[in-house]
């Protein structure tokens, strides 16, 4: 939504004063477009042009399930609804082509809090060609809920599954390990009982100094390569996903849908855990890399030798035996990680 002021003092608007009308005229005005939206918002549907198979993906942020306003303001929540889908698209090995964006909130939400969302959707938009192309508005009796669809094409024709890995290959990841993990310990760390000892005021500020506020910032606003999806794909990857549930949970997936076991190297992840340990301690450090979600770096298998430059490889992959796929850790089968939106 536009930055255009809000009427009354101090900017107190709220969606139910600006009216649906007036909340699409002002997300309208500030998204981009580009030449494959032949009808874009603002018709019934969208109508994009594709030129073959088309990959859709959704994700929804809940507030008080998925953000906390004291931890995380709108713009990051735009952000990170956006870059979660994006990064699905890219563990298939595909490129947005798409957005469809709802929101559902209650009439007293401040109008300002929905501009602020919609410049975080926008700026991530614009920064990665993939066009808004439509969505919805809905009124609730309190929850503030967004969700993204994407849609998305695969540059390079191969879509690349979580079922096709191989026993004798290697494991690797494309970015980071744990720091969304360790922003989100950081919060937690930062006020008594758990509770965050001030709002959040913008990228990169918030508790700690240093490498902890860029852990902060990565768990507001992810950033991963998204163009390592692609190139993942034409390396000859045989399996991939992001990581948004953590290494062992997502590796998990991988195993089982390809029928593999997957075993850690100890060395690498350690050594991926070393950035945190200072800050949060040992054990905290290596969970962050192991169980740590809402990283959404992309993990691959490959055929020994053609894991692309830039990639960690982080294990190999071998015949499941008798106890069946999984993700092994020093010597033993392991599990944890992620969230269950019913069980915790």
């Amino acid at each position: 939504m536009s930055g255009s002021e809000e009427s009354g003092a101090g900017g107190s608007q709220t969606l139910g004063e600006l009216g649906e009308a007036g909340v699409l005229k002002d997300i309208f005005a500030t998204l981009t477009t580009t030449d494959s939206v032949l009808v874009g918002p603002g018709d019934d549907t969208a109508l994009l042009a594709v030129s073959g198979p088309v990959l859709a993906t959704t994700d929804a942020m809940v507030r008080g399930r998925d953000w906390l306003d004291e931890w995380s303001s709108a713009h990051d929540v735009g952000v990170k609804v956006v870059m979660q889908n994006l990064a699905d698209l890219a563990a298939m090995g595909g490129v947005g082509t798409g957005l469809l964006v709802t929101l559902i909130a209650p009439g007293a939400l401040p109008a300002r809090w929905a501009r602020d969302l919609t410049a975080g959707i926008a700026e991530i938009s614009a920064a990665t060609g993939v066009p808004v192309i439509g969505g919805d508005l809905s009124s609730s009796d309190g929850a503030v809920a967004v969700s993204v669809t994407a849609l998305g094409e695969v540059p390079g024709g191969r879509a690349v599954l979580r079922s096709g890995a191989e026993p004798g290959q290697e494991v690797a990841v494309s970015g980071s390990l744990g720091r969304s993990a360790a922003g989100l310990e950081v919060l937690r760390r930062s006020g008594t009982d758990g509770s965050p000892s001030g709002r959040h005021t913008g990228l990169g500020a918030g508790p700690g100094a240093g490498p902890a506020a860029g852990w902060v910032a990565y768990h507001r606003r992810p950033d991963p390569d998204l163009s390592q999806g692609p190139a993942a794909a034409a390396a000859g990857a045989t399996a991939m996903l992001d990581v948004s549930d953590g290494l062992v949970r997502d590796g998990g997936r991988i195993a089982t849908a390809s029928t593999v076991r997957i075993d850690l190297d100890e060395a690498a992840i350690g050594a991926l855990a070393e950035e945190f340990v200072s800050e949060l301690g040992s054990a905290p450090a290596l969970d962050c890399v192991l169980t740590g979600g809402e990283e959404h770096s992309l993990l691959a298998t490959f055929p020994v030798g053609t894991v692309p430059p830039g990639w960690t490889v982080v294990g190999h992959t071998a015949e499941a035996g008798t106890a069946g796929p999984g993700v092994w850790w020093r010597g033993e089968r392991t599990t944890g990680g992620g969230w269950d939106h019913f069980g915790g």
